[in-house]
């Protein structure tokens, strides 16, 4: 009866036309402006809010075209993976539950934490990663600020993982499906009450362990890369939790003013300064 059940809801997913997969986002979006707004961990010094979000959700576009690129590559991997019998879930007989979480256990820990710690340590990667680290004003709308030349490298590193698992296009959407309400979620600007955001933390990305990941200074800066689940911070020593009172957002050695402005965000990797951004 479950594995029917799953096996129905996983059809339909495949199913669903683009604007649905658009209005997913839009809602998830919305929702998370509504509860930021109802309750706010910090009060933002929007100057207009609207300058602010219209940078971001700019970027947004550009990551949803690069993610319309990709979807005929995914469809071609996942296409050529099932008529080749190739990737590790067509080689092992598992239950239906298992191979989904395999599934999502892997996307995350591949094109989630893995590729965001290269995105940090890797002093080019770093380049592209800096806009996304560079909002001054972390909110719902931050989920959606990536350069597209970062957005690049966590869709081929998904693209990996496709591969080399063998997924069924389910699978992969219904992990883009949770890795966008997580987004919005852990970025937004809300206060949970801190005992349900420290629980939550022990298995996924809270949005206060996260507010962390976009302090200002080193050494917060390089701590809680997860997207989804926590687990891989603590299993390598990525983790912390503290005090979100102390949290000042952007860039310790790039200019604030500089945040909310598009050109120069999207010129930011190929400036000969930007190697300094580790400070």
């Amino acid at each position: 009866m479950e594995a029917t059940f799953l096996q129905s809801f996983l059809t339909t997913l495949e199913q669903w036309p683009v604007w649905y997969r658009i209005a997913f986002v839009a809602l998830c979006l919305c929702v998370a402006w509504i509860v930021e707004r109802a309750w706010p961990l910090f009060k933002l010094p929007y100057a207009s809010w609207w300058t602010h979000a219209r940078t971001n959700l700019s970027l947004l576009f550009t990551t949803m075209v690069i993610g319309l690129v990709f979807a005929g590559l995914i469809v071609g991997i996942i296409d050529w993976g099932a008529s080749a019998q190739f990737g590790l879930l067509y080689w092992f007989e598992l239950p239906l539950w298992t191979e989904l979480l395999i599934a999502l256990l892997v996307l995350d820990l591949m094109a989630q934490y893995i590729v965001h710690v290269l995105l940090h340590k890797i002093p080019w990667m770093w380049r592209l990663h800096i806009v996304h680290h560079s909002d001054t004003k972390v909110d719902a709308t931050t989920g959606t600020r990536h350069h597209p030349a970062d957005y690049l490298f966590r869709e081929i590193f998904a693209l990996l993982a496709i591969f080399i698992l063998g997924l069924p296009l389910a699978f992969y959407l219904l992990y883009r499906f949770i890795t966008i309400a997580f987004t919005y979620f852990i970025h937004a600007n809300i206060k949970l009450p801190k005992v349900l955001d420290k629980t939550l933390s022990w298995v996924f990305v809270s949005p206060d362990m996260h507010k962390f990941h976009h302090h200002r200074d080193l050494p917060w800066t390089d701590t809680n890369y997860g997207g989804i689940l926590s687990v891989w911070d603590r299993l390598f020593g990525t983790f912390t939790y503290e005090n979100t009172e102390s949290l000042r957002y952007g860039i310790n050695v790039l200019d604030d003013s500089t945040s909310e402005n598009l050109a120069y965000q999207l010129a930011l990797p190929f400036k000969a300064d930007s190697a300094k951004l580790r400070s």
